[in-house]
C-alpha cells in the first residue's frame, strides 16, 4: 500500500510526488494548475504536492459518487455488510502502514498515530452492524385490514469534510455508518494531511467497495464550497473550528442539506481537593500535551479547586520537563505541530500568556528538540509543552482555542465557582472532573453544560456506539457523530401505509381518512 501511494499521478520539476484525487475507483490527476506544500512537521521539508480542485473538477467527483449511489443504495445489506468486514480485516492487517503515513504528515508520536487508528477502526466494527440499526418496524391491521410499516433509506451523496488533527479517526467517524447505510461518499481531507484518505480510498477498492462509493477531493475552500452548493450532495459533515463549523452549516443548510458542523472547544479539567493529585497530574499532562495539544478534546484550560493548586502545579511542572519533545518516527514523548504557521500561532499565544500577567511555570519556545532537519529545510515546527498559572479569564490563553501544548491553571475556591466557569464558557465539547467524592461526581455530571463529560476521565471520547459532539458552539446542528445518532443522519424515514383488494372501500369519499 505504501509504494503504490508514493507512485505519484503527476510529478513537479523538483522530483517531489504529486498527488491526485479518487473519483470513480481510480486516481484522477489535477487539472486546476494550483497545488500546495504536503511537510513533513518534524524536519519542515516538502515531501508531496497535492493538487486543489477546481470548481469544475469538485463537480466531477461529486458526479461519480452520484453515478455510483442507484447501484449501491440496491445492494443487499448482507453484501453491503462482506464489504464493510473485509474492509475490516484489511485495516487490522495495515493499521501500522496508516498510522505511519499518520506521524509523517501530521507529526503525533507514532503511538498516538496507532490509537487514532484503532479508534476509528470501533466506528467500522459499528458499522458491520448496520442491518440491525436500520431496521425499521411495522405494525398489522393499524387500521382495519391496513398495515403500516416504516423503513430507513439512504440519503445519495454525502460530503464530509475532516480536519487535519485527526486525519484518519475523524473521516472514519462517518464514512462507514454512511457507507454501510447505502450512501455515497466524497471525503474532502486537509490539505495539511492528504494520504491518509487516498490510502483508505484505495483499501476500499481492494476490499471489493463498487466504484465511486467513496471519492476522495482534495482542495480549499474552492472544494469546500462546491459540497456545501452543489444540489447533488444531500448531507456535510465537518469538524473544525467553530467559525467555519458556522459557515459550512449556515452555507449547506441554505442550499437544502441536512449538516452536522462540530466546532471548537476549551476544554476544562476540574481537580477537587479530595482528588489523587498524583493520578491528576499524570492526566493533566496526557490531555493537555498528547498530540502536542492538537486535540479537539484536548485539555487546555486546568481548574484548581482550594488550596490544591501550588502542589498540583509542581506536579505536573515536574512531569512536563521530563517529556521529550521531536519527530515522532524516533520514539519521542511528543511530536512537532503541524506548520510552521500552527508554530508561530501558538509561540505567539505563549508570549501573550506572559503579557497579561500569568505565571509562566514552564517555557515551550526553549529547549532541545530531538528531530534531524532535513536538507535545504527550515527544521521542525517544535513548541514543547508549556505551563501557565494563575491565569486569569481574561488572558487570550484562557478565552482562544489554542490548539497547542499550553496548559493554563486557573485558581478558584469552590465547586461552584468551576462549574459557573465551564457553564459560562461558549464551548461545551468536552469537560472532567477529579474527584473521590461519587456525590461530587453525580451533582457535577448533572450540572454542568457540555457535551461529553469524564469522571477522573481527562479525554473522554466515546466508545463508537455512543456519539460524539458538544454543545453550544461547539457544534452546529442537532446530530452527533456516529452512534445510533450517525445512522440516523445517513439515513431518512419513510413510513408505508398499505390495504389490499377491500371492496367494503369502494366507492367516493372525499373526507379525511379515518382510523378505525
Amino acid at each position: 500500500m505504501t509504494s503504490t501511494l508514493n507512485s505519484p499521478a503527476g510529478t513537479a520539476s523538483d522530483t517531489v510526488p504529486t498527488l491526485w484525487h479518487w473519483a470513480g475507483g481510480t486516481r484522477v490527476k489535477g487539472t486546476s494548475g494550483r497545488t500546495s506544500d504536503v511537510t513533513n512537521p518534524a524536519s519542515g521539508a516538502v515531501t508531496a504536492h497535492l493538487p486543489l480542485a477546481s470548481a469544475d473538477e469538485a463537480a466531477a467527483v461529486i458526479a461519480a459518487a452520484k453515478t455510483a449511489f442507484p447501484g449501491w443504495r440496491d445492494t443487499s445489506l448482507s453484501r453491503r455488510t462482506t464489504i464493510l468486514f473485509r474492509f475490516r480485516e484489511l485495516l487490522n492487517a495495515r493499521a501500522g502502514e496508516l498510522a505511519e503515513l499518520i506521524t509523517a504528515e501530521h507529526g503525533k508520536v507514532a503511538s498516538d498515530a496507532a490509537g487514532e487508528v484503532a479508534r476509528g477502526q470501533e466506528v467500522v466494527e459499528f458499522a458491520c452492524g448496520i442491518a440491525h440499526l436500520v431496521k425499521g418496524s411495522a405494525t398489522e391491521n393499524a387500521s382495519t385490514n391496513v398495515d403500516v410499516h416504516s423503513v430507513r433509506q439512504p440519503l445519495g451523496v454525502v460530503g464530509i469534510i475532516s480536519p487535519f488533527n485527526f486525519p484518519a479517526m475523524v473521516p472514519m467517524w462517518f464514512f462507514p455508518v454512511a457507507i454501510a447505510a447505502g450512501n455515497t461518499v466524497v471525503l474532502k481531507p486537509s490539505e495539511k494531511v492528504p494520504s491518509s484518505a487516498l490510502w483508505i480510498a484505495e483499501l476500499w477498492k481492494e476490499a471489493g467497495l463498487p466504484d465511486g462509493v467513496f471519492n476522495v477531493l482534495n482542495g480549499d475552500k474552492t472544494a469546500v464550497d462546491a459540497l456545501l452548493t452543489n444540489p447533488d450532495v444531500k448531507s456535510i459533515s465537518f469538524v473544525g473550528s467553530t467559525p467555519i463549523a458556522r459557515y459550512v452549516y449556515e452555507t449547506g443548510t441554505a442550499h437544502g442539506k441536512r449538516v452536522q458542523a462540530l466546532g471548537g472547544a476549551k476544554n476544562h479539567m476540574v481537580v477537587l481537593p479530595d482528588a489523587d493529585l498524583d493520578l491528576a497530574a499524570d492526566q493533566a499532562v496526557n490531555a493537555g500535551f498528547g498530540s502536542a495539544g492538537e486535540r479537539c478534546m484536548a485539555i487546555s484550560a486546568l481548574v484548581a479547586v482550594g488550596d490544591i493548586a501550588d502542589t498540583l502545579v509542581a506536579k505536573i511542572a515536574d512531569r512536563a520537563e521530563s517529556l521529550r519533545t521531536g519527530d515522532g518516527c524516533r520514539g519521542c514523548d511528543m511530536g512537532p505541530l503541524v506548520t510552521a504557521a500552527a508554530q508561530k500561532r501558538v509561540s505567539g499565544y505563549i508570549d501573550a500568556g506572559v503579557a497579561s500577567g500569568a505565571t509562566l511555570v514552564v517555557d515551550g519556545r526553549t529547549g532541545e528538540f530531538d528531530a534531524d532537519a532535513a536538507p535545504g529545510s527550515d527544521g521542525g515546527f517544535f513548541v514543547g509543552p508549556t505551563l501557565f498559572d494563575h491565569v486569569e479569564t481574561e488572558a487570550s490563553i484562557y478565552t482562544d482555542e489554542i490548539f497547542g501544548p499550553v496548559l493554563s491553571v486557573v485558581r478558584v475556591d469552590t465547586y461552584s465557582q468551576a462549574v459557573e466557569l465551564i457553564n459560562a464558557n461558549p464551548y461545551g465539547n468536552g469537560t472532567a472532573l477529579f474527584t473521590n467524592d461519587g456525590g461530587a461526581a453525580r451533582r457535577f455530571q448533572n450540572e454542568v453544560e457540555v457535551g461529553m463529560i469524564g469522571i477522573n476521565v481527562p479525554v473522554p471520547v466515546p466508545m463508537a456506539y455512543y456519539s460524539f459532539g458538544g454543545w453550544k458552539n461547539s457544534l452546529f446542528g442537532d446530530t452527533h457523530a456516529h452512534g445510533t445518532e450517525g445512522v440516523h443522519f445517513f439515513t431518512r424515514g419513510k413510513v408505508v401505509t398499505t390495504r389490499w383488494l377491500d371492496p367494503s372501500h369502494a366507492g367516493l369519499n372525499l373526507g379525511f381518512p379515518t382510523n378505525a
